[in-house]
């Protein structure tokens, strides 16, 4: 008889000492390329205009989003303004702009965009309001989101 046994040869196990190292760059990527949602509607979907140009924005971080159309809420009645994820009033847009310019580095500031996303039957005198406001503060940047048309 021999001291020594004979192993069987077969498959030798699966290494697993780098499968957390995987999950982890797995996890990574998700969580770097993933955007989340950043405002809940408190309004019902704005029907958005058709445009004739659409033009892009390139600094996202520099645009400040009012959202115009009617309530979810069937209480409110008319247009409801929102900011962020909040109903307001047309005078809580000073403080919104302000607290947004508060974000931002003093050289970016004359670039901030205010970006309105109306509803097609929101009433003029809404919209004539909140600019009336915008330009006391001295925010004179205005786009309006719509729809590219389909050539």
């Amino acid at each position: 008889m021999s001291k020594f046994k004979k192993q069987k040869k077969g498959l030798p196990p699966i290494s697993t000492a780098s499968l957390p190292d995987i999950v982890f760059m797995l996890l990574f990527f998700f969580m770097v390329s993933t955007t989340m949602r950043e405002t809940e509607l408190k309004i019902i979907q704005p029907n958005l205009p058709q445009a004739h140009d659409v033009k892009k924005f390139e600094h996202k971080n520099l645009v400040s989003t009012v959202y115009i159309g009617k309530s979810v809420d069937p209480t409110n009645k008319g247009d409801v303004i929102q900011l962020n994820d909040k109903i307001a009033r047309v005078s809580d847009i000073r403080t919104f702009i302000y607290n947004n310019r508060e974000k931002l580095q003093e050289e970016e500031i004359p670039f901030m965009t205010t970006l309105f996303k109306a509803d097609v039957k929101s009433k003029v005198g809404t919209i004539a309001d909140i600019k009336r406001e915008l330009r006391e503060i001295d925010a004179l940047k205005i786009s309006y989101a719509a729809v590219g048309r389909q050539d």
